[in-house]
């Protein structure tokens, strides 16, 4: 069952993360969630005995979930810490990591061709865990784990407070708290690896309940913090088209009066608003052109009233506030990753 609820968690972050997959450059985020998705699926005992019958019963769907998780993990790690890291260095290519991950894999293969089975088990670790190759293979996996949702968990931590937007500081402390689920989760697993060794079974049904509560809890704190920023993003964006349909309804007849005496100011030649221009756009297009009709005729200020000045200062403000936002900071750069 605790396959299942982890497999659902991670898979609804992707469902959250696909929408806006066209209009990202970066899709880190998206293809980590979907590596990590597709090794926890196959922890599923109905796909896991499946999968495993077609590889002829010997556990090798285990051994792939273990090197898809560990691959998930990673560039998951590596796409929060570009996202939270002002530093621009960290853009570039992460050999080290690379080599690292790679040392990880080839050592969960050998430690797994060391593992004597019998048949296709569901509980791999128990069945198979009293043997020092299985306890290396668990071990390679999570202490690997541990040490790369630390760091990611660090920096978050660290660089939260520059977040430019309450939503991404609250994104990031959610997903510090997912890293420190996880690093207890590691210590549990590294625990329930030694009593296995000494034989000591009786005391790992003490630590299970606590292990699974960790499991669900960094899962959901990981897919909560991940999925906050493009969800926000959506519905922040919904909220300004909103906003700039009405800017542009009401700018629309104090752009009739002040350009239709001076036609070249326009822009686009011709008595109406090209619709091929989206809200923002247009919006921006207009402004400009009232501006320079009024510098080119000041006497056409004349003919607008206190609300057609109320108007234009409020389309003023709107399109400042996000012009401000884009200045080149380096910090909000990593805001867009994720």
């Amino acid at each position: 069952m605790i396959q299942i609820v982890a497999a659902a968690l991670i898979w609804l972050l992707v469902v959250c993360l696909l929408p806006g997959m066209w209009r990202r450059r970066d899709h880190s985020v998206l293809t980590a969630a979907i590596t990590i998705s597709v090794a926890l699926t196959l922890n599923i005992d109905q796909v896991y005995l499946g999968m495993d019958s077609v590889l002829a019963g010997r556990n090798f769907v285990d051994l792939l979930a273990n090197v898809s998780m560990v691959v998930g993990i990673y560039f998951l790690s590596r796409a929060i810490i570009r996202a939270a890291t002002p530093d621009e260095t960290i853009e570039k290519r992460d050999t080290l990591g690379l080599i690292l991950l790679t040392v990880v894999i080839v050592g969960l293969a050998a430690s797994f061709s060391a593992i004597f089975t019998e048949g296709s088990s569901t509980r791999f670790m128990v069945d198979y865990g009293d043997q020092w190759s299985a306890a290396v293979y668990s071990s390679i996996q999570f202490v690997y784990i541990g040490y790369v949702v630390s760091v990611t968990g660090v920096t978050c931590f660290r660089f939260r407070g520059n977040m430019s937007r309450p939503y991404f500081r609250t994104a990031f402390m959610f997903i510090g708290v997912g890293c420190s689920f996880s690093v207890l989760l590691v210590l549990l697993v590294l625990a329930m690896d030694i009593l296995h060794l000494q034989g000591r079974l009786d005391a790992m049904p003490a630590v299970s309940p606590i292990y699974d509560a960790a499991v669900i809890a960094a899962m959901a704190f990981f897919c909560v913090g991940l999925a906050m920023p493009p969800v926000a993003r959506r519905v922040l964006r919904r909220r300004e088209s909103v906003t700039e349909e009405e800017l542009v309804s009401g700018l629309l007849k104090i752009w009739e009066k002040t350009t239709k005496k001076r036609q070249d100011v326009r822009l686009v030649r011709g008595t109406e608003v090209t619709s091929e221009q989206d809200q923002a756009q247009k919006l921006h297009r207009m402004l400009v052109e009232v501006q320079d009709a009024l510098l080119v005729e000041p006497g056409l200020g004349s003919s607008l009233d206190i609300h057609d000045l109320n108007v234009l200062n409020a389309v003023e403000s709107y399109l400042a506030g996000p012009f401000a936002r884009q200045v080149p900071v380096r910090r909000r750069k990593g805001e867009r990753a994720i």
